[in-house]
């Protein structure tokens, strides 16, 4: 190796790591269950029910999580942004489509949008199969890493506030079909599709915060 071995200061290696493993996402993940939703260990998440992982080379991979899919069901399409396009946290950027409905979805950090995943604007049931591996839907550049870290809820946290999560969404199940079952089962997928009379925006509101 020319660089003996030093990646870090290697041209060839850092467009290797932008674009190549860009397209790859997480495969061999720590997968937790918090009542019956996955939550992969190590990655960050925001209250609007996205994530943020980096990757090698720095780049920020950027999803939405499991419980919005669980929840709103697999979606028909998404309103993403284009790369170049500046995201500013906690305001929506981009959108997800369910039959006749729409949804904003906030960004969990700052950022310029460097690549769009095409699998998911061609195949939209792939981020709800697979939301934090080949599900991505686009990657961020943010020079701040550490301050993007910061200002996300780590494991311990994210766990804690995806039981509230899971709390409030029973109680809104139970608004309309009674009292659950007390056998430590866990919700049916696809919530939205099962109980429409929840209602779209009703969902929305309360978990994409928006």
């Amino acid at each position: 190796c020319p660089m003996n071995y030093n990646c870090s200061r290697c041209e060839f290696d850092q467009y290797f790591e932008e674009t190549v493993s860009a397209g790859t996402g997480h495969k061999g993940l720590d997968m937790l269950d918090v009542r019956g939703f996955e939550m992969p260990a190590g990655f960050r998440f925001h209250q609007g029910h996205t994530w943020a992982a980096i990757d090698s080379g720095g780049i920020i991979r950027i999803g939405m999580d499991d419980f919005a899919f669980k929840v709103l069901g697999s979606p028909d399409g998404f309103a993403m942004p284009l790369i170049g396009q500046e995201l500013n946290k906690d305001n929506p950027a981009w959108g997800i489509k369910r039959r006749d409905n729409l949804a904003d979805v906030l960004s969990p950090v700052n950022g310029v949008i460097t690549a769009v995943n095409t699998k998911a604007l061609s195949s939209p049931e792939v981020p709800s199969e697979t939301p934090y591996q080949d599900g991505w839907l686009f990657t961020v550049h943010n020079s701040d890493i550490k301050g993007v870290i910061k200002e996300l809820m780590a494991q311990d946290e994210s766990e804690r506030w995806l039981n509230h999560e899971v709390d409030t969404l029973e109680e809104m199940v139970e608004s309309v079909t009674g009292p659950l079952a007390t056998d430590g089962g866990y919700l049916q997928r696809d919530v939205f599709g099962n109980l429409p009379e929840l209602g779209w925006n009703r969902l929305t509101a309360a978990f994409l915060k928006n």
